[in-house]
């Protein structure tokens, strides 16, 4: 009899590496956040007894402790968008129509469009196939795409956003009018901890590609510097809905 072989998995491996790794950096982060937090009650305890002062040298010493403070919250906000990024994701998937889904995070964004001089243009299908989402991860990563979009317009401008069939499933384009990226930022702008902006986590993008393709579905990019951005979503349709299953 031919012996078998009993050799593992080298993908397998590396897949047993990397979520050892997430493991522990996810720990590395908790443990980085007890400490912060002690750090953060006694900068603000500070902050309070420096507040109500006519002294020069109790001025200077609360501007140092405001400094603290904005860099605490950076880290904290570092920390969080970590967590958010490399947390294993149980999705609670529903049939969803896209173009109702992307009408809530819109009218959530409005507000903040309005303030920054952004005008909101919809195309927004009203017969889509239903497609599969987790809702509340979904509409997280819209939105992160809607911010970046809101980013790259400071003097105001107008985000498009409309959804189509494809051959395959549903797709969705976000098209801004910002400043736009060049070669090199849209090589690695989906790349986790990769910033332009100051004090940027540079998670937001890599969280929302994470999350879209763990959907099953795929997000690319065209951007020219001077002509805007655009994203687009692209989301298979299911053969069959779950609630269709045994009938």
């Amino acid at each position: 009899m031919p012996h078998s072989s009993s050799h593992p998995d080298p993908n397998q491996k590396l897949v047993d590496q990397y979520t050892e790794i997430a493991r522990l950096a996810g720990g590395l982060a908790h443990e980085i956040k007890n400490p912060l937090s002690t750090i953060r009650l006694n900068m603000d305890l500070l902050a309070e007894e420096f507040a109500d002062t006519d002294s020069a040298r109790d001025r200077r010493v609360l501007k140092k402790v405001e400094i603290v403070q904005r860099e605490c919250q950076r880290l904290q906000d570092v920390l969080d968008g970590f967590l958010n990024f490399a947390k294993l994701r149980r999705l609670k998937i529903e049939p969803t129509d896209l173009s109702e889904q992307v009408r809530q995070v819109l009218e959530f964004f409005r507000p903040k469009a309005a303030e920054a001089g952004i005008e909101i243009v919809d195309y927004l299908s009203s017969n889509l196939p239903t497609v599969l989402l987790d809702r509340e991860s979904f509409h997280g990563a819209l939105l992160n795409l809607v911010l970046n979009a809101q980013q790259a317009m400071p003097n105001g401008g107008q985000l498009v956003v409309r959804t189509y069939g494809t051959a395959d499933g549903v797709a969705l384009d976000l098209i801004d009018t910002g400043h736009g990226m060049d070669e090199q930022t849209r090589i690695h702008v989906f790349d986790a901890f990769f910033s332009t902006k100051p004090g940027g986590s540079g998670l937001g993008l890599p969280t929302a590609k994470k999350i879209i393709e763990a959907h099953g579905g795929e997000i690319r990019l065209q951007s020219e510097i001077g002509r805007g951005t655009q994203f687009t979503i692209r989301l298979p349709v299911p053969a069959r809905l779950p609630a269709e299953k045994g009938t």
